[in-house]
């Protein structure tokens, strides 16, 4: 009697167990089901795939800039004459950061962009062309077009002059049309046959990020060729402007002459940027040339450097103005800035004289 009690117990016991777990598994179930059919993805979609891709916090900081000098570097300039865009974060997880020129992109949907000729060539040197059979480049302004000088490695080393007309393509690059090509300061179809030597030759075969040879026609993608912040848009135009080359987006030209006689200065609009240790969510910031010089001298490796040396207000909605003295206008000699803990601690002493100066 005892083991069939036993047997008994056992078994119900052994149903309830099923019955729980197949509740637990009906609920969740059920559960999962709902979530996938109320977001409309499967389960196995990734965090980041699920995440709405525009929100608040992630959609583009409106961009308006004048006579804006974007540095990069000791060596590499950017002449911002007019621009109408937005900042376009790079990953969606990351905010895009002036301390990070490779967290955003320039969108531009109108403006006028001048780069130094010069600039170009030292950058190219310093990258991935330094592999190329080309080497020792210098670009310089030519009339309405540009002149590439180097020495092209091939057999032995020989010194090689380009003469190249400029204009837009539909997709965005700069075209290089090659009406000249030199070697050994004596054109190319006085040397001896057996050379062979075009404009591929003067590229590595396995090609440099941003460059493209077609013929007699080198095309760059600035994208991809120059350093960050990378800049993308419709280019409309593209000339020389001696010392440097100039490019148009959209229809930028007649705004770039409505806005001649404003001051320099960088504003930003909406969206989420990080600056230092600061997060501004629906920005509202404004960076406005203190100096009445040409351009806007804006250093992205120190610009907090301008940023202490300026002065900060915050306006009735909450936005920021910031005035900046240009790079070149920094004192040598900043001293602390700092409210020291021993100012805080005694109510008569004076505030520091660059508190009261601003």
């Amino acid at each position: 009697m005892r083991g069939r009690l036993v047997v008994l117990v056992s078994v119900c016991i052994l149903v309830v167990v099923v019955a729980v777990v197949l509740a637990v598994w009906y609920v969740r179930s059920g559960k999962l089901a709902s979530q996938a059919g109320a977001s409309g993805t499967s389960t196995s979609t990734s965090p980041s795939e699920a995440t709405s891709p525009t929100t608040p916090e992630s959609a583009p900081t409106a961009v308006y800039a004048h006579n804006l000098m974007l540095r990069r570097g000791p060596d590499f300039r950017i002449y911002v004459r007019w621009l109408r865009g937005n900042m376009i974060r790079t990953r969606r997880d990351v905010i895009p950061t002036f301390d990070d020129p490779e967290s955003f992109i320039l969108e531009i949907k109108a403006g006028v962009i001048r780069a130094n000729i010069g600039d170009i060539g030292n950058f190219l040197n310093a990258g991935d062309i330094a592999n190329a059979p080309l080497r020792n480049m210098t670009l310089l302004a030519d009339g309405d077009n540009i002149k590439l000088q180097g020495t092209l490695h091939k057999l032995i080393s020989m010194p090689v002059e380009i003469i190249g007309s400029v204009a837009a393509t539909p997709d965005n690059r700069i075209q290089v049309h090659v009406i000249k090509l030199s070697v050994l300061k004596l054109p190319l179809k006085w040397l001896l046959g057996g050379l062979h030597i075009s404009v591929s030759d003067l590229f590595n075969s396995r090609g440099i990020p941003g460059v493209e040879v077609s013929g007699n026609d080198i095309y760059l993608d600035t994208l991809k060729l120059l350093p960050p912040p990378h800049i993308h848009g419709q280019l409309t135009n593209v000339r020389v402007v001696t010392p440097d080359i100039e490019e148009v987006f959209g229809n930028a030209e007649e705004a770039a002459t409505k806005v001649e006689q404003w001051r320099n200065f960088l504003s930003l609009k909406d969206g989420t940027i990080d600056f230092g240790k600061l997060t501004m969510h629906h920005v509202d910031l404004t960076m406005v040339d203190i100096s009445n010089d040409a351009w806007f001298d804006l250093d992205l490796n120190n610009y907090q450097k301008q940023l202490v040396n300026g002065y900060t207000r915050m306006t009735p909605e909450a936005g920021l103005q910031i005035f900046m003295p240009d790079l070149d206008k920094l004192p040598k000699s900043t001293g602390t800035q700092n409210i020291s803990m021993e100012w805080l601690k005694h109510r008569n002493l004076p505030p520091p004289p660059d508190v009261i100066s601003k």
